[in-house]
């Protein structure tokens, strides 16, 4: 019995390390935070209308989806009114309605030359601050669209 343990406690920690070595972290300097002047306006406007249109769902429960002039296959595939339904039920019962997005900071990663917009997602209720990430690759392309809590440091994580 205490072999049978052993065994499993060792499968577990080499199919965790092996997971993180299949992993490409970004270098510290490869991020790079972009100042103003560095934006590129147009690009900056499309991230803000596509994600303010992701979380606009939740007030009006239409979704248009993305075209593939907007975003990747992956972010057509993976953002559907199904999935954003779920969320937006969450959402609505913990911050209320959606008020707009609040750009924060631009990041540029220049190992895959994606541009991160981090925005403040502005609710209702002030239970708690959200931050809205929008990914955007070489391509002009939406590859990547996360949300999670506000946190004050930046840490790139996709």
């Amino acid at each position: 019995m205490k072999k049978l343990i052993l065994i499993l406690s060792l499968i577990a920690v080499v199919g965790c390390k092996s997971k993180k070595a299949h992993q490409k972290e970004p270098k510290p300097d490869d991020i790079v935070k972009l100042a103003s002047s560095q934006i590129n306006s147009s690009q900056k406007n499309k991230a803000y209308e596509l994600g303010k249109r992701v979380l606009m769902t939740c007030n009006t429960s239409k979704f248009k989806p993305f075209t593939s002039s907007e975003a990747t296959a992956s972010v057509i595939h993976n953002i559907t009114i199904d999935k954003l339904s779920k969320t937006c039920t969450k959402f609505r019962m913990w911050y209320g309605s959606f008020i707009d997005l609040q750009l924060a900071e631009v990041y540029q990663n220049n190992e895959d030359q994606t541009t991160v917009y981090r925005f403040k997602a502005l609710y209702t209720k002030k239970v708690a601050n959200k931050e809205l990430r929008v990914f955007i690759n070489s391509e002009n392309l939406v590859s990547a669209i996360k949300t999670s809590d506000w946190v004050d440091h930046f840490t790139y994580n996709k």
